[in-house]
């Protein structure tokens, strides 16, 4: 192993460049809002609910496993609101880089490879940096399964064993705990095995074991199938949808991806992290949303094998780090002190919606169904939608790709709230049976209009 480097100034300036980064352009995402509905739903009864108790349409088969995840959140939206969870996202972040700085120290990169590709990462993976979303416990998680498992692959010992809790805390806050088992699965067969077979095999069976270890328990394998085998990921839409050159931030990741995987093929890497790295890049280019873990898993190589290239250091004076150090710190005083985009409907609209309701579930798209539940109102339908029924999945994405085969789930519905110029928005438009009665800045409200009119 090189020895480590004696500065790693530019690395935490980069850490903090990233920390900026997240706390100026943090936003609060379609997939997080539900999850503090459950949780303020299972605080009040004092037990985990029966499918999703804020939506209309049947749910009743539903395991819900993340129960710890929406307990969390429940407890950051009630003490912050949306600035709550932007703080978590913003702490999330940062351990995440944190993490990889470390790991790339350990390797012996030196300080402006490893700053450069940090910089590189958070680039490359900037939405799920700056999107609060359920994932955010993950960014942690898979960044510390990587650095457990890099130290052990370099020196084993009985460390190996905190995968066990690490994956049982995981399977209780998110589902991306299977991506981080498989990581811990190909280390413990391909390179673990090979010198201490028994030890490998037992933490491996702990650790499979561990992921049933959530309030469903052994019904936990229901969740995790019903996520995988949901429309969305059958059909390859919303955060299920393969990469695509027409849209920017995949295209982003793609330039920035290549380079991060040459110089990692260069650092010399083992045969689970070749495998691992082989199995992230398929899954990614079927599903964008793995990006942000093959980043993750190559950045610390990544960033020893740029440095092998450039081995010449770069100097830098305390003067001028303590000059560029302002940006960072600017940024964060501004990402703290300003105030939550609206990413959605605004309570005025919302509260409208309500009363045109009278009482009936609302239809409301992704992020505007979430806020609704949030405000302990009932829509007909909202994430989680893996919990309901196949043929409602299907229904309402065909909804919000306004196609007219989602027009079936507009029956019965008086009130409909959808984001401006969406193509359910526009769809919409042209439906004689609804008007519009208010709009904001984000969203627009439709009534039925009454059979005698």
């Amino acid at each position: 192993m090189e020895p480590r480097p004696q500065s790693s100034r530019l690395t935490w300036l980069a850490v903090a460049l990233g920390a900026g980064g997240c706390a100026v352009l943090g936003s609060v995402g379609a997939d997080a809002r539900w999850l503090a509905a459950l949780g303020r739903t299972i605080l009040a009864q004092g037990s985990i609910p029966t499918g999703v108790p804020y939506a209309a349409a049947p749910s009743v088969d539903w395991v819900n496993v993340p129960v710890l995840g929406e307990l969390v959140f429940h407890a950051l939206q009630a003490v912050g609101g949306d600035r709550g969870l932007l703080l978590a996202q913003l702490v999330a972040a940062t351990a995440a880089l944190t993490l990889l700085a470390l790991g790339m120290r350990a390797l012996g990169a030196p300080d402006a490879a490893s700053a450069m590709v940090l910089l590189l990462v958070f680039f490359a993976a900037v939405p799920s940096f700056i999107i609060v979303r359920a994932q955010l416990f993950s960014l942690v998680l898979f960044c510390a399964a990587l650095l457990l498992l890099r130290a052990e692959a370099r020196r084993p010992s009985r460390r190996v064993w905190l995968l066990v809790p690490l994956i049982a805390l995981w399977s209780n806050l998110h589902g991306a705990v299977l991506v981080g088992l498989a990581i811990a699965a190909a280390y413990l067969v391909l390179e673990r095995a090979r010198r201490e077979p028994v030890v490998a095999a037992c933490v491996l069976a702990a650790s499979c074991a561990a992921l049933f270890v959530t309030p469903a328990l052994a019904a936990s394998g229901n969740y995790y199938l019903g996520v995988l085998r949901s429309e969305a990921a059958q059909r390859g839409e919303g955060l299920w949808a393969p990469l695509s050159v027409h849209k920017p931030f995949d295209v982003l990741f793609i330039l920035v991806a290549i380079p991060l995987l040459v110089f990692a093929l260069r650092s010399g890497l083992r045969v689970w992290e070749l495998v691992c790295i082989a199995a992230l890049v398929a899954m990614t280019l079927h599903a964008g949303r793995n990006a942000v873990w093959l980043v993750f898993l190559v950045a610390a190589p990544a960033a020893h094998g740029l440095g092998k290239r450039f081995s010449h250091d770069l100097t830098v004076s305390r003067r001028t780090l303590v000059l560029c150090a302002w940006i960072p710190a600017v940024f964060l005083v501004i990402g703290v002190l300003q105030r939550p985009h609206q990413d959605g409907a605004g309570k005025r609209v919302r509260s409208e919606a309500v009363r045109i309701a009278a009482g009936k579930p609302i239809l409301a798209d992704g992020i505007d169904a979430e806020q609704f539940a949030l405000d302990g109102r009932r829509v007909l339908i909202a994430n989680p939608l893996d919990a309901f029924s196949r043929r409602d999945q299907r229904l309402y994405l065909d909804w919000l790709a306004a196609s007219p085969a989602g027009d079936a789930l507009l029956r019965g519905v008086t009130t409909v709230v959808v984001t401006r110029g969406s193509p359910p928005q526009q769809r919409l438009e042209r439906d004689r049976s609804f008007r519009r009665v208010a709009v904001d800045a984000k969203a627009v409200i439709y009534a039925r209009v009454p059979s005698n009119e």
